[in-house]
């Protein structure tokens, strides 16, 4: 696909908030030479009303059967049906350009290799971080160091959430509305909340910057969804922030760490600032120290622009080369051996016998509320996550600095 003069004919999975982002940026760009041919949707009579010169189908063999189009653009929210899409697409040597996380998170070794076999490409920047390059900085900046951390806020539906309540006094319910009036929620708003959102983006980022595929299942996950007004009160009287954080790490001793949770962040760290829908993402090297990204990572239009982009480096023929798996150097084992400090909120003594704290450093109880500050292992949260959740327990990350 060398000729980027030639007019590029797309064929379209889903038209939700992404997709139409998409419609909606390509009219405004015609000089990009880009035209969705053909729509694959649920409900064609309602997306036909809103774009009534495009082609809609419910079928996705009248898009893959095409013969003019030229690469596949998969939008939907079905991970298992994205996965046929992507998969079938690349094994008739279509390009393909995705932004389903969770698909990805679950079949990346799969996709890799039936991308090499069939040496067609597969891009998905728009799965993480919406607007920002950060895959494309991994694969291309970031590949000659030795990379330490990547860490920060990769979803920026909770992230304008926790901005509305701590910058405006807006309560949770409220700024869970705003959020969904946006368009900022996925259509299951507990994958934002609880930070399985971040869990598949962390995944995704945890390949490209370490070289190393982690299961889903094996990384530590926790949201905001059971944080109150006494979580909220604890940060401010700490003069920190809730943030929903996404944590890649190498250890000195050469292991990989890994975990999505609240984090109580204090001023002097680049993510305090970050808010509303935006994401920021810290990559930190050996020899370069820390770099921040900062962009919109919800909405229509970021995603879509990211998907744009995709488009454009796919029509110069670029691909991704995951050059980190074939390091010389040997790759970093996966471990939830870590002891941390952490801030619990909860009911009952037995919820702290649930957590097996290694110390506990400050505790307080009254009648409104009880909270503990100590140290736990992330290993023994993995293992009673599912309980945390049921007790509606509040657990933040709680760093020295």
């Amino acid at each position: 696909m060398t000729n980027h003069k030639k007019t590029i004919k797309i064929g379209l999975f889903g038209f939700g908030t992404v997709g139409r982002g998409l419609y909606q940026l390509l009219q405004r760009v015609p000089e990009a030479n880009l035209v969705l041919s053909r729509v694959c949707v649920r409900d064609v009579a309602r997306h036909q009303a809103e774009a009534p010169e495009l082609i809609f189908t419910t079928d996705p063999l009248e898009v893959l059967d095409d013969p003019d189009i030229d690469l596949i653009v998969e939008l939907i929210d079905d991970a298992d049906a994205a996965y046929r899409i992507v998969t079938e697409s690349l094994r008739r040597q279509l390009p393909v350009v995705t932004g389903n996380k969770k698909m990805l998170a679950h079949h990346l070794p799969e996709l890799i290799k039936l991308q090499q076999e069939m040496q067609t490409a597969l891009l998905y920047d728009a799965s993480a971080c919406g607007s920002i390059p950060v895959i494309r900085n991994l694969e291309e900046y970031y590949d000659n160091d030795l990379q330490i951390s990547v860490k920060g806020i990769l979803n920026g539906s909770s992230n304008f959430i926790l901005s509305k309540i701590f910058n405006e006094g807006m309560s949770h319910a409220e700024a869970l509305r705003l959020a969904r009036e946006l368009g900022f929620l996925e259509s299951d708003p507990t994958l934002d909340l609880d930070g399985w959102d971040s869990l598949f983006k962390l995944v995704i980022l945890a390949l490209h910057a370490f070289g190393v595929y982690v299961n889903p299942e094996r990384v530590f996950t926790y949201g905001i969804t059971h944080m109150n007004d006494s979580d909220i009160l604890f940060a401010r009287e700490k003069e920190r922030r809730i943030k929903l954080i996404g944590l890649a790490e190498k250890t000195p001793d050469g292991r990989l760490v890994m975990g999505v949770m609240p984090h109580l962040i204090s001023r002097n760290k680049y993510i305090y600032s970050c808010e509303d829908e935006f994401n920021g993402v810290v990559i930190k090297g050996l020899f370069y120290g820390k770099q921040f990204l900062v962009g919109r990572g919800a909405g229509g239009h970021p995603t879509s622009s990211a998907v744009l982009s995709d488009i454009s480096a796919i029509r110069y023929d670029y691909f991704y080369r995951y050059k980190r798996m074939h390091s010389q150097g040997g790759l970093p084992e996966f471990s939830n051996d870590l002891s941390f400090r952490v801030y619990v909120r909860y009911n009952t003594e037995a919820d702290l016998e649930l957590l097996k704290f290694e110390d506990i450093t400050e505790r307080y109880i009254s009648e409104e509320t009880r909270y503990v500050v100590g140290r736990v292992n992330l290993a023994t949260l993995h293992a009673i996550r599912n309980e945390l959740a049921e007790r509606k327990i509040f657990i933040a990350a709680y760093p020295a600095d």
